[in-house]
């Protein structure tokens, strides 16, 4: 099978990575010149300039998936809701939302939580099959909108779903083959000589053996990485097809609201700490893990408060909630919103639109990663964006974010790292950013979903120090002040040798210590933005 040379040559390079130089500790809060290492100079900023002479704190929002409340670099920089009580039932502040402690939970309600949830596009096909369409129909369409809508849908569901399921079947044949090889062994953990006594009589039992023999050489069925990433890339294509991408699977009752109704605001609950959180408490630790406590890692602004709204399920987020948690946070004070999430279709793209557009209306920056399909946002659209619907109205108030590397020449763009020339505005670390992990743990984690953050604390530690910055002009001043690349990059996806400044706008990878400094002068008058 096809699939066996691939895993055999993924074994391959993964034994390779092993041997490989590993990320320096904190690199994304390091200085270019200082430390030779291209991270954003947070140290050299907190040790340089005079941060910290405004007392008040800001608060930041993290639309996610949820965040460990009680990890110990997370506990003391959460945000707490001053009007509310905890625990006692009731809407103490009035907005709306009962024991809205840290945050809120969109994806919640009384009878449990949303942990997996279908794609968008998965939703939109399983919509005209509630509505009676049958197999092999075509719908009768309103406008041209929904036609395209639908068709890109089918295209996008017919594509992946035979992709994945096809591997999924070849998974779990693999993996039946490898437990069936370990169980001649007569023990659930064999060793190396073990598994070279076993005799072979086909390619594929061959191949079996090989797999086997790197993962006994790199600790065994308990702990070889390798049989770990075998499991988990099972039990991801399990997801995908018994969940993501299935159209008789729906648990949005488990919400309780009126999904139709756009308007509704008041569902979910008040468990911002549900299941499946890694992702938000990675992104947390990014912005804001506590500096002066001696433990883990170091958040890059020191004076933000977390605010935790969750809307991630695992599968694709749903119009309304975005909209919600963002209206959420504005109306509670946030200065910075952090979305490491996106998808390829936005069904109701208008009631995000009309929350953007409000953040703005209250000097709300949102902070957005571009994605991690090594593509051109040009040709591959990814939401939410900044762009209004009808693409005349582009907002001020919003930072597209591409992910960077720690290492040199063709490692300084993430390979995986979407891009866009007047779609992405910078670059920032996204790769083995280590950060906060449920049950006060960390790990190292790569994506656009780290490289926003570490954008969202620059611009938390910006707006916090010098708040009379609008949204807009802090936006400016992270643009302007990003470093230059000079080098050559490779354009992910391709082969191709370009500039950084032909794939975003800026040309550069942000830097603290650099926009803290033109933040300086602009406060003075020194510097005009345009």
């Amino acid at each position: 099978m096809r699939l066996f040379r691939l895993l055999v040559l993924g074994v391959c390079l993964s034994l390779q990575a092993f041997a490989q130089k590993q990320a320096p500790e904190n690199w994304f809060n390091l200085d270019k010149k200082a430390d030779k290492m291209w991270g954003v100079s947070t140290e050299k900023a907190y040790k340089e300039l005079p941060i910290g002479k405004n007392p008040t704190k800001i608060i930041v929002a993290v639309i996610d998936a949820g965040t460990d409340i009680d990890h110990e670099d997370l506990k003391s920089i959460l945000w707490v809701n001053p009007n509310e009580i905890p625990a006692n039932g009731i809407d103490d502040d009035k907005n709306g939302y009962i024991d809205d402690i840290n945050g809120w939970n969109f994806i919640g309600g009384k009878d449990g939580n949303v942990n997996v949830d279908t794609y968008e596009y998965t939703r939109i096909l399983a919509g005209y099959i509630k509505q009676g369409l049958a197999p092999g129909e075509i719908p009768t369409f309103k406008s041209d909108a929904e036609k395209a809508m639908y068709e890109k849908a089918t295209e996008m569901y017919e594509k992946n779903f035979k992709e994945n399921n096809g591997q999924y079947e070849q998974f779990k044949q693999i993996m039946g083959k490898i437990n069936s090889m370990v169980a001649l062994t007569g023990t659930k953990n064999p060793t190396l000589a073990q598994i070279e006594a076993i005799p072979t009589t086909s390619k594929e039992e061959q191949n079996v053996k090989m797999i086997l023999k790197y993962i006994m050489q790199t600790g065994g069925m308990k702990n070889s990485p390798i049989i770990a990433s075998l499991k988990e890339a099972e039990e991801q294509l399990g997801t995908m097809v018994n969940y993501n991408l299935n159209k008789n699977f729906d648990p949005r009752n488990l919400v309780g609201d009126n999904y139709e109704d756009l308007t509704e605001k008041y569902y979910g609950n008040n468990q911002i700490n549900a299941p499946n959180m890694d992702h938000g408490t990675h992104v947390a630790g990014i912005i804001a893990a506590n500096r002066n406590n001696d433990m883990g890692v170091k958040g890059i602004c020191d004076k933000a408060l977390i605010m935790t709204l969750r809307v991630v399920p695992n599968g694709d987020e749903r119009d309304k909630d975005i909209a919600n948690a963002i209206i959420y946070a504005v109306d509670n004070g946030a200065k910075v919103i952090n979305m490491s999430f996106g998808k390829k279709l936005s069904p109701n793209k208008g009631v995000i639109d009309n929350a953007v557009k409000y953040a703005l209306s209250k000097d709300v920056l949102l902070v957005h990663a571009a994605g991690n399909e090594a593509e051109d946002l040009n040709e591959n659209p990814f939401y939410p964006m900044r762009t209004m619907e009808g693409g005349s109205e582009v907002v001020p108030n919003w930072i597209e974010v591409g992910a960077s590397g720690w290492g040199k020449g063709k490692a300084r763009v993430a390979t995986f790292s979407n891009y866009g020339q007047g779609k992405v505005d910078l670059f920032a670390p996204g790769v083995d950013v280590n950060s906060t992990m449920p049950g006060s743990l960390y790990k190292s984690l790569d994506g656009t979903s780290m490289a926003s953050p570490v954008v969202a604390g620059v611009a938390a530690l910006v707006r916090q120090n010098y708040p009379n910055l609008t949204a807009a002009q802090t936006r400016q001043i992270l643009m302007m002040s990003a470093v230059p690349c000079k080098e050559k990059i490779i354009i992910p996806g391709t082969k191709r040798k370009a500039k950084l400044k032909e794939i975003c706008i800026s040309g550069g990878i942000v830097n603290a210590y650099e926009a803290l400094v033109l933040a300086e002068k602009v406060s003075r008058g020194e510097v005009k933005l345009p």
